[in-house]
């Protein structure tokens, strides 16, 4: 939490599901990290299973204990149904066969 007289800064965070695409803005204490700001906003209250999953900041992959700048973008990315590696290795496979 902030203290009276310490700098804030705003950052936003987005996450994207099929039916809610939300993009929160909220102002921080100067020196948050990414998983302060990500517990902060709420967002876990409504989606705890992204507790843990990757995020980045202007799509670029960063640690949840990375200190935020003002005006960063927090994207919290949702883990992949299918990886690519494996879906390329079976149709190499299926072709094979054919």
């Amino acid at each position: 939490m902030w203290r009276l007289n310490e700098p804030l800064i705003t950052v936003e965070l987005v996450y994207a599901t099929v039916d809610w695409q939300p993009l929160i803005s909220i102002q921080v204490a100067r020196g948050t990290t990414a998983a302060q700001a990500i517990a902060q906003c709420g967002i876990l209250h409504e989606h705890p299973d992204i507790a843990e999953t990757d995020i980045g900041i202007f799509g670029k992959p960063v640690r949840r204990d990375t200190v935020l700048r003002d005006h960063d973008r927090i994207e919290i990315y949702r883990p992949l149904i299918n990886d690519p590696k494996q879906q390329r290795q079976s149709r190499a496979r299926s072709s094979f066969k054919r």
